[in-house]
Parts: structure tokens; C-alpha cells; sequence
């Protein structure tokens, strides 16, 4: 758990960019625009698909820096940088961008929608 000592904001920044670069690698974008495509705007088709490949490429760039290559180092990570994202902007625009790619904008009209 040393990686824990040296992880601030500014850590979390880096690997959370190092992330955003693996995704944006041609091999990497070439894998998830073919599963986008193939999951089309089905939710449940993108979660099957995509997600498990932007988690697999995470835990390559967080095993990379320190953080258990797994399930339980991924959820630590995340943990974190949610508790970050709170009081640092650029913590919370740099999470935003990576859920992006997996949870596509959802257009929701706030006067008329309910949610249950």
C-alpha cells in the first residue's frame, strides 16, 4: 500500500490522464468504437461491451502505478478519486471525460420526467 503514501490530487490527475491517452491509443480506440458500434444506443449492450474494456485499460494504467492490477484495486482507485473529484475541478472534468466514453449523455426534460 506504499502508492498510497505519495497519491494526492496531482497523482490522481496523471494517472487519470494516462488513462484518457491508453483509451485514445489507436489500438485501444479502434477496440472501443468497434464495440460502440456494435452495442449501438442500447444501455445494457454498451455495459456488456464497452465498459469491461475501459476497466480492463484502467487497471493496465493504474497496475502501472502502483495500484493492484484488479477488481479491488480498481474500486480503491475509484473510491479515491470520487472523495477528490469534490474539491478539485480538474479531478472531477478528467472522471467525467472517462465515464463518457462508456455512459453516453442522457437527455433528460426536468419539468416533464419523472423518475421513479
Amino acid at each position: 500500500m506504499s502508492y498510497l503514501t505519495n497519491f494526492n490530487n496531482e497523482s490522481a490527475k496523471q494517472i487519470l490522464m494516462d488513462i484518457i491517452r491508453c483509451v485514445n491509443q489507436p489500438e485501444n480506440s479502434k477496440k472501443l468504437s468497434e464495440a460502440k458500434a456494435s452495442a449501438g444506443k442500447e444501455m445494457i449492450l454498451m455495459m456488456q461491451h464497452v465498459f469491461p474494456l475501459v476497466m480492463q485499460l484502467q487497471l493496465e494504467v493504474i497496475k502501472g502505478h502502483g495500484f493492484p492490477g484488479n477488481r479491488e484495486g480498481l474500486v480503491q482507485f475509484s473510491q479515491l478519486i470520487r472523495e477528490m473529484e469534490r474539491d478539485d475541478m480538474e479531478v472531477a472534468r478528467l472522471r467525467s471525460q472517462i465515464r463518457a466514453i462508456y455512459l453516453p449523455p442522457i437527455a433528460i426534460n426536468t419539468t416533464n420526467d419523472i423518475l421513479i
